[in-house]
């Protein structure tokens, strides 16, 4: 079998091929957000492309040129943004229901997409996302006896990662914190302004490559993710829990997929702070990873796609 992965979101892609079986041949064409890769480049590499599956990662232009060239059949794979926020563009949504109307699959990465997915395709599908184990796994280290070392992990961003309440909750306990923060997303410079604001001392962290980054999350106690409007899993809780720590992020309990995840509907500074203090009880941390490993295990998780392709192309020679 041969696959073509196009582009990719939050390494999701280059983390399955690793768990591929060793008969499926992957081409791989990824693209930087340079004008000519993410135009004349990617175009040329779709248009050339030849395989018994297509899988694109994303639903915006990138899908629509491999079916404008009718590469089928083909995965669409929606990872966050651009069904719920892209396609409510005024251009960039045309292209968004466009992809979902007419790939042969849809799989979405968080349950928050699946009911709009599947109001322009049936055969939407909720998969969770799965994380390298070969490079994020637990190290054993033991914790700060006196002030916590926290680290907000995920990119700064406040109306939807929710990075503002975050600060406003560290702010709370700061006399039990010591906290760090990468530097990188969109509010990054309000985020260190606000916490500059309210005297609360934050270790700015300079963005490493994602392999590196488990050395970041083996740094920290705790580890804070999203408390955004999504309310899902995203993959810095996620890499964080394969990595060992305890995770404070909002997870809804509106989606069925999360009755069991053992921290739900945290939202507000006050919860929040509360949730820190609270993850010194190593239960927490066991429960979070007994979830993970039932829920995105990389192998199962990718069985689940190696299905989806055996019948899709079954499918193609049917016709």
């Amino acid at each position: 079998m041969k696959v073509v992965m196009i582009n990719d979101c939050a390494h999701v892609g280059e983390t399955m091929i690793r768990y591929f079986p060793n008969d499926v041949d992957v081409v791989h064409l990824r693209r930087s957000r340079g004008f000519l890769d993410k135009t004349a480049r990617i175009t040329w590499k779709i248009l050339k492309a030849k395989a018994d599956i297509y899988h694109c990662h994303y639903l915006l232009q990138d899908c629509w040129l491999a079916l404008k060239f009718r590469k089928h059949p083909i995965i669409g794979h929606a990872h966050g943004s651009d069904v719920r926020q892209s396609i409510k563009h005024f251009t960039w949504g045309r292209i968004v229901r466009h992809n979902l109307e007419k790939c042969d699959k849809i799989v979405v990465s968080t349950p928050n997409l699946l009911k709009t997915a599947k109001q322009y395709n049936d055969s939407a599908e909720y998969i969770p996302n799965l994380v390298n184990e070969r490079v994020f796994y637990p190290r054993a280290q033991e914790r700060a006896k006196n002030k916590m070392r926290v680290l907000i992990a995920g990119a700064s961003d406040w109306d939807v990662k929710g990075t503002d309440k975050i600060i406003r909750a560290l702010k709370r306990i700061e006399k039990n914190v010591n906290v760090s923060i990468i530097e990188y997303g969109v509010d990054i410079d309000k985020t260190l302004k606000l916490a500059k604001t309210l005297d609360l001392h934050v270790n700015a962290l300079p963005p490493v490559p994602h392999a590196d980054m488990p050395e970041y999350y083996w740094s920290a106690d705790t580890v804070i993710a999203s408390i955004g409007i999504g309310g899902t899993l995203g993959m810095a809780a996620l890499e964080a829990i394969a990595c060992g720590r305890p995770v404070i992020t909002r997870v809804s309990s509106d989606f069925s997929e999360y009755k069991v995840f053992p921290l739900l509907d945290i939202s507000t500074p006050e919860e929040i702070a509360d949730a820190i203090l609270s993850s010194r009880d190593e239960n927490l941390w066991k429960k979070e990873h007994e979830y993970f490993r039932s829920y995105h295990n990389s192998k199962k998780v990718t069985k689940r796609f190696m299905k989806i392709y055996h019948d899709l192309i079954r499918g193609k020679k049917s016709d």
